[in-house]
């Protein structure tokens, strides 16, 4: 790939201080509801500069560059140059006088007016040497605060209930994509590895389910637990156009379900609260709401499709069952013979027989209420440029440019494109780069100046694209043979060898099966040729079982 095809136009979501970013998100708000209206009413247009303690010029400026834009909130952070006349940029220190006298005189059980608190921030400014905001800039910084908090800290928290949702039901939802639940479960069965076939341990699957209409919108399986990066991949995959996906997978099955969602409701673990997934979400417009604790049914219905797809799961070979009672004496690792790509494939067609089964909730099948709500309302807002979105959300690392490029984890990275910054790399702070688990042949690097992300391959571009997961295999491997150091050569020669083992043991099981069907066919008994390695288990999905259509038992939700 040429360097120049090599740049996605992207955000820098994380170099961007939060000050700015907060004040950007609240910006796209209201910017973002002026911008759809055809034509703007010079009412409007001096509510919204209320609203953000900005000038009539200056909101007619940020709704030229929303519109011009890509509907992202980093579409409207503060330029450099920002905060001239007609601006609404205030001095760090005077910010900080306000955040400060806010939480102690404002948001208590007094009650001081807005006011009583500007007359506080005058003199505070004063007797710290600097300008004094207006009025009006105090009170556009207490509006942007969320309600509820402010109510509850100066009234308490009986105030806000009526702010709240009321009783233990979770809102209504409308239509397509507007919550969207994201959950993982650990899946019940060993897969092995793709090149010796043996068992490797239990996968992880993430899945994000639409509430209006029952549908699997995104899924994710991993060999690592539930986290932050899990959820990005998951929602990426919810995000995206499933048809190329599917058709590299090489399944023939229908999955329309595609589209970003206007909200995620998830659970309060602590991948679901990482600064990537909360920037990434405020970034394209996705809110994020928790469960609220000690209330599980809230998660029900995310909950209840899980279990659904799990007891298919049960009848594949190498399944551990729900609980040890169930297991009995199966020995789930010798009967282990899915990887992570074969296992992927059969749950695509899980989903695509759950989503072609009536619901007994909904009264038809999940597939169905979809393309309903498609054909009343138009299809979903997808992701323009899937890689980009997907970066907004990937893993984050921090790394010093070298003459050589970048090393993450033992592995050199460099493109003719970091020349200019090599030069000047003692003057350069650490870079941000992303990082993709299921193929590290390549990492984006985001710009010093925060304006767009630059695809760095290996340097060595021989080497095999890999999964992270595989890489740490290998490294294992290196460790046990004593190694002190590890270099990159090794690490693949390591990964070459493993793949070579795993082929001709392969080679050697279809030639040995081969032999013995002509045998059989002839009538003969001539005892079989001995194998050169151990036979592998058998891989093609019509040997393990397809889902069978057993939803119809699916339980009211």
């Amino acid at each position: 790939m040429e360097d120049d095809q090599n740049e996605i136009a992207a955000s820098g979501l994380l170099a961007v201080p939060e000050p700015e970013w907060e004040q950007a998100r609240l910006r796209s708000q209201v910017i973002g509801r002026l911008a759809e209206r055809d034509p703007v009413s010079l009412a409007a247009v001096d509510e919204a500069a209320m609203q953000l303690g900005i000038s009539r010029r200056r909101v007619y400026v940020l709704m030229k560059r929303y519109r011009q834009g890509s509907g992202l909130v980093t579409d409207l952070v503060p330029r450099r140059s920002d905060g001239g006349k007609g601006g609404a940029r205030l001095a760090e220190p005077v910010e900080q006088v306000i955040r400060e006298l806010v939480r102690q005189r404002y948001l208590t059980r007094q009650k001081r007016s807005i006011a009583s608190l500007h007359r506080e921030i005058v003199r505070a400014c004063a007797a710290r040497g600097l300008p004094a905001p207006a009025r009006n800039t105090v009170a556009a910084r207490i509006a942007r605060l969320n309600p509820v908090e402010v109510g509850r800290r100066r009234a308490g928290p009986e105030s806000v209930r009526p702010l709240q949702s009321a009783g233990d039901e979770v809102p209504v939802v409308e239509t397509i994509l507007d919550r969207v639940q994201i959950d993982h479960t650990v899946i019940d069965l060993i897969v092995v590895d793709d090149r010796e076939r043996q068992p490797i341990g239990r996968p992880y699957l993430t899945v994000a389910i639409d509430e209006f209409s029952r549908c699997l919108v995104g899924m994710v399986v991993t060999l690592e637990p539930p986290s932050a990066v899990s959820v990005g991949l998951c929602l990426a995959h919810a995000a995206r156009d499933k048809r190329p996906w599917l058709e590299q997978l090489g399944v023939d099955a229908d999955w329309p379900m595609s589209g970003k969602p206007k909200a995620l409701y998830v659970d309060n673990a602590r991948e679901f609260k990482s600064e990537a997934l909360k920037r990434g979400c405020e970034q394209h417009g996705i809110a994020v709401d928790y469960r609220p604790l000690g209330r599980p049914h809230y998660g029900g219905i995310v909950e209840r499709i899980i279990g659904t797809v799990m007891e298919q799961v049960h009848e594949l070979p190498g399944t551990t069952f729900s609980n040890p009672v169930e297991r009995g004496a199966y020995d789930a690792e010798k009967m282990a013979a899915l990887t992570v790509a074969e296992l992927e494939r059969w749950l695509v067609l899980a989903v695509a027989t759950y989503h072609g089964t009536v619901h007994s909730t909904l009264g038809q099948t999940p597939a169905g209420r979809w393309a309903e709500a498609v054909a009343s309302t138009g299809p979903p807002a997808t992701t323009a440029n899937p890689s980009a979105f997907l970066v907004d959300f990937l893993p984050v690392f921090r790394r010093r440019l070298t003459r050589t490029g970048f090393v993450i984890d033992h592995v050199h990275y460099f493109a003719n494109a970091l020349k200019p910054w090599i030069a000047r790399r003692d003057r350069l702070e650490r870079f941000l780069i992303r990082r993709d688990p299921r193929d590290i042949s390549r990492i984006w690097v985001l710009d010093p100046e925060g304006a767009g992300y630059l695809e760095v391959p290996y340097r060595a571009l021989s080497n095999p694209a890999v999964s992270v997961w595989e890489h740490r295999q290998a490294l294992a491997r290196l460790r046990e043979r004593g190694a002190s150091q590890v270099d990159e050569a090794g690490l693949f020669r390591m990964i070459e060898q493993m793949r070579t083992i795993a082929e001709t043991a392969q080679k050697a099981t279809k030639r040995t099966r081969r032999q013995r069907q002509r045998r059989t066919h002839a009538g003969t008994t001539t005892p079989p040729t001995p194998a050169l390695a151990p036979p592998v288990p058998p891989t093609d999905l019509e040997t393990v079982g397809r889902p069978v259509a057993r939803f119809e038992e699916i339980e009211q939700w």
